[in-house]
């Protein structure tokens, strides 16, 4: 008689074994893809308000994502290794167990466990609550981080050599650049969505962009400055300077280039308030030059975050600004700087007139010449570049390339422009209407 052979069972302790180590991988991947897109997706500045409130594991967050690129490939290369080596497991069990027909089965249940439960589902958690997800797995990454960091260091100066052959040159630290863009693209949506009123996103923006903009795209020009010449009387002086609307004038002598100082309007009254008390006529015993203040310079070329700390450190709040050949281009004030932040400020003594937009039946608007792009931008919420040219009229005279004439009409970026008054070959109006 034939030996009785016994079968072994279909599902035996390997079986449940192998499969359990299946599953244990399954929740490793599960665990780094989460924390991946946790790590990544968490905002710093919330993480670092969480830290200043004492959260240590958001401290740990932010000191694991200080470097992005170490942190996403080992990771990665942990999320692979389980990711392999799972399905390697899956595929020898159930070809041991299926037969040839084995290796498809495992392709197919593979594919489903790792996209529903190591992909999509932590992959939703972690971006809906990142923060708190991230500080929760930052300790063991930071342990994985220190493990893989050979191999991933390894890995990384291989990368960055093959793209260089290529012509790719990588820098670690552009995350740090792109700050800016990323807290102006958080306001622009918060605004869009109804959130961030457009007062508060023109202020942040503005002194963000302090440290871009120059003084001469500021400064009052030196068509438009006040002065006064120092060799006139000193009844003359003050009448100019009563008469003015600002306290503080440049004084000149011979050509208005030649800036000896700056008379306030207050050091004279006291001046003369103090030389009346001695007796005789106050105005005869006045010596201007005594009073002035002596001259202020800045290069057209300081940027304003720079010169506004400049200011505040002379305690000062006028500038003359000169090109580099010496030459007076124009005036700025503390003011003008703070009004980059939180648009114009008006006070009793400025005209009406001069910060109102009137709009014309057709829709379009009636506006100065003068007027920098920027303040057009900020009251219109539009795009106009300003990166050739700082007033309306320099950007349709740098666009058209000549001296338009009055009634001349241009139309780019969306825009078009009517040239409506001319002050000799200055464009004193200009009709401006979206396309």
């Amino acid at each position: 008689m034939d030996p009785v052979t016994t079968a072994a069972p279909l599902f035996d302790a390997a079986f449940w074994l192998t499969a359990g180590g299946i599953m244990v991988l399954l929740v490793m991947s599960g665990f780094f893809s989460g924390s991946e897109t946790a790590l990544t997706a968490a905002s710093r500045g919330k993480l670092r308000a969480a830290a200043d409130r004492g959260s240590r594991g958001a401290q740990k967050a932010l000191d694991v994502t200080e470097d992005s690129e170490r942190l996403i490939g080992s990771v990665l290369l942990g999320n692979n290794v389980v990711n392999i080596l799972a399905t390697s497991l899956a595929t020898a069990l159930l070809t041991k167990t299926f037969g040839p027909n084995g290796v498809a089965l495992a392709t197919l249940v593979m594919t489903l466990l790792v996209l529903i439960f190591a992909e999509v589902l932590p992959k939703t958690y972690a971006i809906t609550n990142p923060e708190s997800t991230a500080s929760l797995v930052a300790r063991p990454i930071q342990l994985i981080v220190i493990v893989f960091s050979p191999i991933v260091n390894a890995v990384r100066y291989f990368v960055r050599g093959v793209l260089y052959v290529f012509g790719v040159r990588t820098d670690p630290n552009s995350h740090i650049l792109a700050v800016r863009e990323e807290i102006a693209g958080a306001l622009q949506l918060g605004h869009s969505e109804g959130v961030v009123e457009k007062e508060d996103r023109d202020r942040i923006l503005g002194a963000l962009d302090l440290a871009e903009r120059t003084v001469e795209e500021v400064m009052l020009h030196r068509s438009n400055i006040e002065m006064i010449d120092a060799d006139q009387p000193a009844v003359d002086i003050l009448r100019q300077c009563l008469e003015s609307a600002h306290t503080r004038l440049p004084l000149y002598r011979g050509d208005p280039e030649n800036i000896v100082g700056v008379i306030h309007a207050k050091d004279l009254l006291r001046a003369i308030h103090t030389s009346d008390l001695d007796g005789g006529d106050p105005l005869t015993r006045v010596d201007i030059m005594d009073v002035a203040m002596p001259p202020y310079f800045v290069p057209e070329t300081t940027a304003l975050d720079e010169q506004m700390r400049q200011f505040l450190k002379r305690k000062t709040h006028f500038a003359l600004v000169v090109d580099e050949y010496g030459a007076l281009q124009g005036l700025l004030t503390l003011e003008d700087i703070i009004e980059e932040i939180v648009g114009e400020i008006a006070d009793e003594f400025d005209e009406e007139d001069d910060y109102v937009f009137t709009q014309t039946e057709d829709g379009a608007y009636l506006i100065d010449g003068s007027m920098t792009i920027r303040d057009v931008n900020r009251a219109h919420d539009w795009n106009l570049p300003d990166e050739e040219a700082n007033t309306v009229a320099g950007l349709v005279i740098h666009e058209a390339q000549i001296i338009p004439v009055e009634g001349q009409v241009f139309s780019f970026h969306g825009f078009r422009f009517e040239v409506v008054n001319k002050d000799e070959n200055r464009l004193a109006t200009l009709k401006i209407r979206p396309l």
